[in-house]
């Protein structure tokens, strides 16, 4: 009798997480439509609803330009995993939410993905500062989260569920400042800028201006503003007037780049370090043939040799003719990770038998003890979600003569 009855608790539960599952997939009005929109795969063969995974990330605002590099990490990661075959034969489905460029935007959609989309985990959000409001509320609702972007200090001590694979800032920006001293030895004086307005910048700019300390350099004016921003005319002439021989940044792209080309208009010379905010090619159509030069420390590069990332570069630069950036790759390897600890998982415990809320639990204990080899190198985590990555990069942009396009120049 105690055996039948089991028996049935499984099979009870089994038809709970399938109906879970045909919720989840669901599309709604607010969600972007993702690359899979059929629930049976051609490659994996699956007539099983596909797992839902949350891709919130900024499609609108101010922040798109870095938000919109995310969601095409997502969905190439979408299409190359479904078509290796998915979860152990289940297809996954990204499900996306548009957290625009504040901390409502991300509330709203961390709140969406949980209880009306149902996801087993998100991907998200894109700034730091946003991650500090969403994330406790996947925090309480046992959801994983996997930071693809978010580098500030204290975004996996946020909770159990809350991991990265953003390398935090004050493990990449030291790796510029030396990148700058290489080229240029003389370097003494340093002007620092940051947006004061934006927790990673905050977080970042406390990191460049430490390291400038610990060089022995002369950190001779620290200048601040909004990521709204668009006229720096004030902040670049006192900045200009103490003749630094190197400026350290510290934004977004569209206020980073409308910086540097003020800086250079007014006639600075010298060398410029941008933070991880303006490390993204839609920089470039906002300073164009201004921004030569610019040095930027990288968690990524595409000349990483590996296959995964080798695939995963072929599918970028035929889709976009050009190079795969940094937040692109983190992405796509946050959705990795989602899909590697959850065929692990699967091989264990069939997902189908599980509850959702036990899917997530599993889940987040899983990828958290995995390896993983990605188009970011080998990466792993602490116990607390903290990102292990053994192989880091500096690039500088070089703008092609007609000053409308350029690459990043891999130089250490």
């Amino acid at each position: 009798m105690k055996k039948t009855i089991k028996q049935l608790c499984g099979f009870a539960i089994a038809a709970l997480m399938s109906c879970l599952l045909a919720v989840a997939c669901t599309p709604t009005s607010n969600t972007t439509p993702s690359t899979s929109t059929n629930a049976t795969s051609p490659t994996t063969g699956s007539n099983q609803a596909p797992i839902p995974i949350g891709i919130a990330v900024a499609q609108t605002s101010n922040v798109a330009l870095l938000g919109q590099e995310e969601v095409t990490g997502a969905k190439i990661a979408e299409t190359y995993f479904n078509k290796n075959g998915g979860i152990n034969g289940t297809p996954i489905r990204l499900v996306f939410q548009d957290t625009a460029g504040d901390e409502q935007g991300a509330i709203n959609a961390f709140n969406t993905l949980i209880s009306q989309d149902k996801v087993v985990g998100i991907v998200g959000p894109t700034l730091s500062q946003q991650a500090f409001s969403a994330d406790p509320i996947a925090e309480r609702a046992g959801v994983p989260v996997i930071a693809p972007s978010n580098t500030a200090k204290g975004i996996p001590q946020i909770g159990k569920f809350i991991s990265r694979v953003s390398a935090p800032v004050a493990v990449v920006a030291p790796n510029a400042i030396e990148a700058a001293l290489k080229i240029n030895p003389q370097i003494k004086k340093v002007a620092v800028f940051f947006a004061q307005n934006d927790a990673f910048s905050k977080s970042e700019t406390g990191t460049f201006q430490e390291t400038v300390k610990q060089k022995g350099l002369e950190l001779a004016t620290v200048q601040t503003f909004q990521t709204t921003d668009t006229d720096f005319q004030s902040q670049v002439t006192n900045a200009i007037n103490i003749k630094p021989d190197l400026i350290i940044i510290s934004g977004l792209s569209a206020d980073g780049g409308n910086l540097v080309k003020q800086l250079r208009e007014l006639g600075y010379k010298g060398l410029i370090i941008g933070g991880n905010g303006l490390n993204t090619s839609n920089l470039l159509p906002v300073c164009k043939a201004l921004c030569d030069g610019i040095i930027i420390a990288q968690a990524y590069s595409p000349e990483l040799k590996n296959d995964v990332n080798a695939a995963f570069r072929q599918l970028y630069t035929e889709q976009n003719k050009k190079e795969p950036p940094q937040f692109t790759a983190q992405t796509f390897t946050g959705v990795q990770v989602f899909v590697e600890a959850l065929r692990t998982l699967d091989k264990k415990t069939k997902l189908s038998t599980l509850s959702l809320p036990e899917l997530r639990t599993q889940l987040n204990e899983t990828l958290l003890v995995g390896k993983y080899e990605t188009p970011l190198g080998e990466i792993s985590f602490t116990p607390e979600g903290e990102i292990i990555q053994k192989q880091f990069f500096v690039a500088q942009i070089k703008m092609e003569a007609d000053g409308n396009s350029g690459k990043f120049t891999f130089i250490q």
